[in-house]
């Protein structure tokens, strides 16, 4: 508990039993309640060295996508209780360690959603970011920014933490079940006028970490501009359907 909010932290896992225990180990365990890992139809043995730290194991039976992995675990830690939801990465790229200062803002009423950022008060290249990611990470935030109307960093991070208030009013079981939905959640947050914090963490980038490769990189690319193109062409009355509305979760 933090304060009287009980925080359950939720790691989608796909291959990642040589790293499980490395991020486990970093997370401030006074700081949480409980810790959910959502196994991705992983081929190693990801749920079995899960299981001998005591984390408890939500397993998909076939390899379904990040987003689908999350989708799972909030649904999860909902049912479970949460009032603070916290996506911490099974494969140690992003730092455990500072996990209550993304707690913290939703802790003390200061936010509703927060996300990390490798842009503001570091150099992300220079920490590892290959060139292929960083510059359209750049350029797909400008632009969802500008058409989103939000005011964030680095909208393709995936150190996140929600409140329980958000997670209940986003319809995020609707989203995609890759890359993409952790822009949906942004999306989906800014229109509902959910306040959104940064909060600046290193870039960890090394073999160990499973990361997207440059055709993953391309479609998520695309993705993103699929989205951007559709919130558009809805908010100009041309896309009909309820995905956009705050009334349909």
């Amino acid at each position: 508990m933090i304060g009287d909010k009980k925080v359950i932290v939720m790691m989608p896992a796909y291959n990642t039993a040589s790293t499980i225990a490395k991020t486990y180990y970093d997370i401030p365990k006074e700081a949480v309640d409980e810790i959910i890992l959502v196994n991705d139809g992983s081929s190693d043995d990801t749920p079995q060295v899960a299981e001998s730290l005591g984390i408890s194991v939500v397993a998909h039976e076939v390899n379904r996508g990040y987003g689908a992995a999350q989708k799972t675990g909030y649904a999860e830690a909902l049912k479970r209780g949460a009032d603070i939801v916290v996506m911490v990465h099974s494969d140690y790229q992003y730092d455990p360690t500072i996990l209550m200062e993304l707690v913290q803002p939703i802790a003390s009423d200061e936010a509703d959603m927060v996300t990390g950022t490798r842009i503001v008060g570091g150099s992300a290249v220079k920490e590892g970011m290959p060139l292929w990611k960083y510059v359209p990470n750049r350029i797909l935030t400008k632009m969802e920014n500008l058409f989103f109307g939000t005011n964030i960093s680095d909208y393709h991070n995936g150190y996140r933490a929600y409140s329980r208030e958000a997670l209940e009013a986003i319809p995020f079981l609707r989203f995609s079940d890759k890359f993409d939905f952790d822009s949906e959640m942004l999306l989906h947050g800014a229109i509902r006028g959910f306040r959104i914090a940064e909060v600046p963490h290193p870039a960890r980038y090394s073999a160990e970490n499973s990361q997207m490769t440059f055709p993953q990189g391309v479609v998520y690319g695309l993705k993103i501009l699929r989205l951007i193109s559709t919130f558009q062409l809805a908010r100009m009355g041309i896309l009909r359907g309820d995905i956009f509305s705050v009334n349909n979760g």
